[in-house]
């Protein structure tokens, strides 16, 4: 009660002082955006430009719901990866990585970041630029900075975005993209094109919607100022053997890929690369599905997307398209639906367990403690839930 009277307080006080700035999140949305107009002429735009810029601003109630509807990553990985990569959008991808063949050995020259991750992003984000989505790039910002679930990521991209327009690199009345505020084909934050863009095709200017050299390039550069390793693997399909310590599998854990070979692991295909390499053993299903080593630069792609079951099928979609098979499947044991993990979640809490909330996704905090409680329970602890663990919590 004592919070709920804080925040209206506050916001009463925004209101009758214009100090807007006082307010993070919340509040009425015209103060919200007044405030948000005042921090920007003292962060040193003029105040035409930040007229210019705020003239219409809308809060978008599509956003909100789009946000808080994100069931498609609730998804198990082999569901998540069959539904992404068919064979039209391997097809695609071939094609235009032959079409812009040398957009992409720049990419590879330049910044060191394979076509196959480039191409898979692309892929995945907008159908290599056909769906870039049409919601208002400046509404959506605005109305993520407001709600308060995750303002701190989203106010700084509305800053970004009125650098963008002072550029002439973005125009509030219509540039749109995807519902967070993601702009063009490969779908980056306004933050990030001003950090990474590259004008590859010299235009003049940073052209993330319709030049393919732009978004490609920006991309790369991007990755490479994120930690990219050039020449450097991110993902190969392993099989493991049947006595190995689960507990050592998952993100938290790096071993050499010669330790890893000494405990017995090896490549479904080909061959790994050289053994001091740092690398973990990811179980996205559990130890009966697919096993795949990973290394530094796996770890780079969550800089692009925080979401473990997205960032990894993103990264075998880009080994498939360098050339490696399909994986093995396996069996894996049955998983849980959103329901199920939400009580998960929340007994693992009751255990003193962080999992991130109960969002009802399989992350990777909520990976973590399920493999801390399966051992302690004497369960194979590869991280992956099943109505067996929430029977036994």
């Amino acid at each position: 009660m004592k919070k709920r009277f804080a925040l209206a307080a506050l916001a009463a006080l925004i209101v009758s002082t214009g100090v807007a700035t006082a307010a993070p999140c919340g509040g009425p949305f015209g103060a919200f955006v007044d405030g948000l107009r005042t921090e920007a002429v003292q962060n040193g735009q003029s105040r035409e430009t930040v007229d210019a810029f705020f003239r219409g601003v809308q809060q978008d109630q599509r956003v909100i719901r789009a946000d808080r509807a994100q069931g498609i990553f609730q998804r198990p990985f082999l569901d998540f990866s069959r539904a992404l990569i068919s064979q039209n959008r391997i097809n695609s991808a071939r094609a235009n990585a032959q079409r812009h063949a040398a957009v992409f050995d720049a990419a590879e020259r330049n910044f060191g970041v394979s076509r196959g991750i480039l191409l898979a992003f692309w892929a995945f984000e907008t159908d290599f630029g056909a769906n870039q989505g049409d919601f208002n790039t400046v509404n959506a910002l605005v109305t993520l900075a407001h709600d308060c679930r995750r303002p701190e990521l989203f106010r700084p991209q509305v800053f970004a975005a009125l650098e963008m327009f002072r550029r002439g690199d973005l125009n509030p009345a219509t540039t749109v993209g995807a519902w967070a505020g993601e702009i063009g084909m490969v779908q980056k934050l306004p933050s990030d094109i001003l950090d990474y863009g590259v004008d590859a095709d010299g235009s003049g200017s940073v052209d993330m919607r319709t030049s393919v050299p732009d978004a490609i390039l920006s991309a790369a550069n991007m990755l490479r100022g994120k930690g990219w390793q050039a020449g450097q693997p991110w993902m190969h399909e392993v099989a493991i053997p049947s006595g190995l310590d689960l507990t050592r599998t998952g993100l938290r854990t790096e071993l050499s890929v010669a330790e890893w070979q000494r405990l017995g692991v090896t490549p479904r295909h080909g061959s790994l690369p050289s053994g001091g390499m740092q690398a973990s053993i990811i179980l996205p299903q559990g130890h009966r599905g697919p096993a795949f080593m990973v290394f530094p630069n796996y770890r780079v792609l969550f800089e692009w997307n925080q979401s473990f079951i997205y960032v990894t099928t993103a990264a075998y979609f880009a080994t498939r398209l360098e050339g490696a098979p399909v994986y093995t499947a396996g069996n894996p044991e049955q998983g849980l639906n959103q329901d199920q993990m939400r009580t998960l979640q929340q007994r693992l809490q009751a255990r003193g367990f962080d999992t991130g909330g109960t969002t009802g996704i399989l992350g990777a905090m909520t990976r973590a403690a399920v493999q801390d409680v399966q051992a302690e329970l004497g369960l194979a602890a590869d991280g992956w839930p099943t109505p067996e663990l929430l029977r036994r919590l």
